[in-house]
């Protein structure tokens, strides 16, 4: 029987509509000064060494570049089985943690859900709840960069709504459970400090940059709050260092940018892209 695709809510809006010109929109991406500068490679290395990354969601006019530099990277790359989006709540339509076990369609074509992970996740705090992800822009922007750099992409999508920080260990001990033994790719889909001045972002975004770069959940969502930098994805990138946080991994910054670049304001928005990866295989500490 043919499952029903959850359609796309913002297509027209933060990205191209129709098919073969988000597909050229994607490529402008990946070919700006702001991002890798080039289309990502055709040949993929012999094994994978990234296993997350945090990436921006606003349209790709602004964000898009940022986050084609950690697309480039998975590109180049042995595709992963799945994709686990972990997204923010910015419409509070969600009960709680939320995940979707319907395919999601882009303009580029529907993306496959992984039914057997989202049975997996399913326990509480984590349920699975349609109409939270109705109008929800954070996990279906980063669609079509999968769609265009993964053959047939596998995801499974996962709101998480702002909470105490207890709250968010909770939901992060039951992902890292449910995938365990399996080759899942993580990304936690977040925009940093909105509406301030450029030299104010920079500041305050690069608090929050270096406790994820320390792969710290806790002073993450602490300078958060005490800095009250306006990080829409505090949530889903806290939940994403926790179930990492044992793992032997190292942070990079690949950039930290802002709208203001794409479009001259007085008040910006501030993005980066962030990746965290294993050592390569047969790698030695020094």
């Amino acid at each position: 029987m043919t499952e029903v695709a959850r359609p796309p809510a913002v297509a027209g809006q933060f990205y191209e509509g129709e098919g073969s010109t988000l597909a050229h929109q994607l490529e402008a991406c990946f070919l700006s000064p702001r991002g890798p500068g080039e289309l990502p490679a055709r040949r993929r290395s012999a094994s994978r060494t990234i296993r997350a990354a945090i990436v921006p969601h606003a349209g790709y006019e602004f964000s898009g570049p940022i986050a084609a530099l950690a697309y480039a990277r998975i590109a180049a790359e042995p595709p992963p089985a799945t994709v686990l989006v972990l997204g923010v709540d910015h419409q509070g339509a969600g009960l709680g943690p939320a995940l979707s076990d319907h395919p999601w369609r882009t303009p580029l074509g529907p993306t496959a859900i992984d039914h057997e992970l989202v049975r997996a996740l399913a326990r509480p705090p984590i349920a699975v709840d349609e109409p939270a992800h109705a109008f929800e822009h954070s996990i279906e922007v980063q669609l079509p960069f999968l769609e265009y750099v993964l053959p047939r992409p596998r995801f499974v999508p996962l709101q998480v709504p702002f909470a105490p920080f207890e709250d968010l260990q909770r939901v992060a001990d039951v992902v890292r459970s449910a995938i365990e033994g399996r080759d899942v790719l993580l990304i936690a889909s977040t925009d940093f400090s909105h509406y301030v001045p450029a030299a104010t972002a920079d500041r305050l975004d690069h608090l929050a940059i270096d406790a994820i770069l320390a792969r710290d959940p806790r002073r993450l969502y602490d300078t958060v709050e005490k800095h009250r930098i306006t990080m829409c994805g505090i949530a889903p990138t806290t939940v994403l260092l926790a179930i990492l946080r044992q793992e032997p991994l190292t942070a990079e910054l690949l950039r930290w940018g802002h709208s203001g670049e794409a479009v001259r304001m007085r008040d910006v928005v501030g993005y980066a892209s962030l990746l965290l990866e294993r050592a390569p295989s047969g790698a030695t500490a020094a």
